[in-house]
């Protein structure tokens, strides 16, 4: 293997540029599903090199449970600087395995507790709560059923929304408003912002992307509201003022209208023209570079993670007793 186990370890970096260019440059739609598909990919590839480097340090410490010809010189001589990051790696991937548990435990709390408190309110789309804290999101289908009879919300998504906040909006930002979490509904961009959360968790080179879908979601939504009301300037508005009164999301991976990040740039991309629609960017632009770049980077990620794991397995398989 040599150091090619290490590449997707530090791959991510290749995505860094397309991560700042397509949030200015593509459109949100694009970016949203290019980032998560390379975020993803780029997770899965270091996470089995650091899995196949723990394998190594494990196979070193005393009394472990793997295969005495695991620890043979042959096998440790795979893996560059062997003493030092096969054991390094063994921390490493617990820690990547608690966090990601930990984020996806969280995130399955929140949907929950958010379904359970809405299981006495009637079964429509729209949850008006009477609190007076501001806030609005988009709650994705979630829970199970209780008996014969589902829990309101049980089997789809629900807009959830404080009185509070539509106090603060004109009919027609309201409107808005409605229109932004059912775009965030449609499209299910819980599953796109969970599969980065996870991703960044998996490798922090990563965190750029996470970041940069958070705010492509969010520009993803504004641009449905805006064709599904027919007016730019009252989703821009309704943006900017729930974002001076609300309080976001309780949870990173449930999009709202007043999700915290770039606000001003929002606004500012809907005062402006509709951005153009492309599957992939035009390939002699700086966003089309990086696009291929952070694509280049991906492929000898995936190439190398695949290589290590092959010549792992047939030097183990090797190195076990018959």
């Amino acid at each position: 293997m040599g150091v090619f186990v290490f590449l997707p370890l530090v791959l991510p970096l290749t995505a860094w540029p397309v991560a700042r260019l397509a949030e200015q440059h593509l459109h949100p739609r694009t970016a949203t599903r290019l980032l998560t598909v390379l975020a993803v990919v780029l997770a899965l590839c270091s996470t089995v090199c650091l899995a196949l480097v723990m394998v190594v340090g494990t196979a070193q410490l005393p009394g472990n449970p793997l295969p005495d010809g695991w620890s043979d010189p042959e096998v440790r001589a795979a893996v560059p600087y062997d003493e030092v990051v096969g054991k390094a790696a063994i921390p490493a991937l617990g820690a990547v395995v608690a966090a990601c548990v930990r984020t996806v435990r969280r995130h399955g709390r929140v949907r929950r507790q958010a379904h359970r408190a809405l299981a006495g309110l009637r079964g429509t789309e729209v949850a008006v709560l009477p609190d007076a804290v501001p806030y609005a999101y988009a709650l994705p289908p979630g829970g199970r059923r209780s008996g014969p009879v589902p829990r309101a919300g049980a089997g789809r998504g629900r807009v959830v929304v404080t009185t509070a906040l539509l106090d603060r909006l004109r009919p027609a930002e309201r409107r808005a408003l409605f229109a932004h979490e059912r775009a965030h509904l449609a499209a299910r961009h819980d599953r796109f912002l969970l599969a980065v959360q996870l991703a960044a968790r998996a490798n922090p080179f990563l965190r750029p992307l996470r970041t940069a879908v958070a705010y492509t979601a969010e520009r993803w939504a504004d641009e449905d509201a805006a064709r599904a009301i027919g007016s730019r300037r009252t989703v821009a508005r309704a943006i900017g003022t729930a974002a001076l009164v609300a309080r976001g999301t309780p949870l990173p991976t449930l999009a709202g209208l007043a999700a915290p990040g770039p606000v001003p740039r929002r606004v500012a991309a809907l005062l402006g023209p509709a951005p153009a629609v492309h599957h992939w960017p035009p390939a002699f632009t700086a966003v089309g570079l990086a696009a291929w770049g952070a694509a280049a980077g991906t492929a000898v990620s995936a190439m190398s993670s695949a290589n290590a794991a092959v010549t792992m397995v047939l030097i183990l398989h090797a190195a076990t007793p018959l």
